[in-house]
């Protein structure tokens, strides 16, 4: 699975940095260089890669998912640039190193996401390796993830529930928008290009439902048994916003308890699929096992 994984990271990544070297001639050097910084810094490239795997597992050539793949990948990026901000979490590490805002300054921070955002879907509308109503359909598919109906309505969410105790529904709503929709919209991408993609749409959302969940209880844990070396990012850093984390709502080994169940419920959708990818199967598996 790691071969693979880095595969899929090297592909994704020598896409991103072709898009960004072929856009950035005529713009000022300190954003292109603060580009450069926060687009290929280090990092799993889940996303991206739950695109390829799908695409994969049906069969499909993977040139047609190239431009999803830095898409989501660019928007999962600004989201982290800003996320990091005085205003937002103010952090300091991301990835193992100095934040954007750190790295450059606020203002260059902001813009940085900013144009990483619109690059996203620059590229998306730009391909040609789909046909236009799929290119369509992916860009919605995109843009409902990202916007306020989906990550950043989480993110809201997020910001009002510090300080205070929510229910684990209520907790529950907030990480499927803020973290479950764009690895949903990811599933979503990869099989676009499919002539039967309706016939796979509903069970790869709950796959994304129960994915993006699981993921987000794995971060919280690794929030409380995690070091800031390994992760890349503060550790501690939840406790210190008190924010609701599933930990905090249900206890360490009752979170750890309801990661496995969405797990395995994650498998059941890809069981239901009619496909069978390892890879997707060992994505699953990853986000639970994972230490970052």
């Amino acid at each position: 699975m790691k071969s693979k994984l880095k595969q899929y990271q090297k592909r994704v990544e020598e896409q991103i940095s072709r898009h960004l070297s072929e856009r950035t001639t005529d713009m000022p050097q300190r954003l292109q260089n603060a580009l450069n910084y926060a687009s290929l810094s280090p990092g799993k490239r889940l996303r991206p890669a739950l695109i390829y795997a799908v695409t994969e597992g049906l069969a499909l050539p993977l040139k047609k998912v190239d431009p999803a793949a830095c898409a989501i990948e660019l928007i999962h990026s600004y989201s982290l640039v800003h996320d990091d901000l005085p205003a937002m979490d103010d952090d300091d590490l991301r990835r193992g190193q100095p934040t954007c805002h750190k790295k450059f300054d606020e203002a260059t921070a902001i813009l940085t996401g900013d144009s990483q955002l619109t690059l996203a879907f620059e590229i998306m509308a730009c391909t040609l390796e789909i046909a236009p109503e799929q290119r369509t359909q992916s860009i919605q598919i995109l843009a409902k993830a990202a916007g306020a109906q989906g990550m950043i309505a989480g993110q809201m969410r997020d910001i009002q529930a510090e300080n205070k105790t929510l229910t684990l529904e209520k907790l529950i709503q907030v990480h499927r928008l803020k973290t479950g929709a764009l690895i949903e919209a990811a599933l979503l991408l990869g099989a676009v290009p499919h002539p039967d993609y309706l016939h796979y749409q509903a069970w790869l959302s709950k796959l994304g439902h129960a994915l993006g969940l699981a993921f987000q209880i794995q971060d919280d844990i690794l929030d409380i048994e995690g070091n800031t070396a390994t992760l890349g990012k503060t550790q501690g850093r939840d406790q210190a916003l008190n924010k609701s984390t599933f930990p905090q709502l249900l206890g360490l080994e009752k979170a750890k308890v309801m990661r496995d169940q969405q797990i395995q419920l994650a498998h059941d959708c890809h069981q239901k699929l009619g496909f069978n990818s390892l890879f997707l199967k060992d994505l699953i598996n990853f986000t639970a096992q994972r230490e970052h």
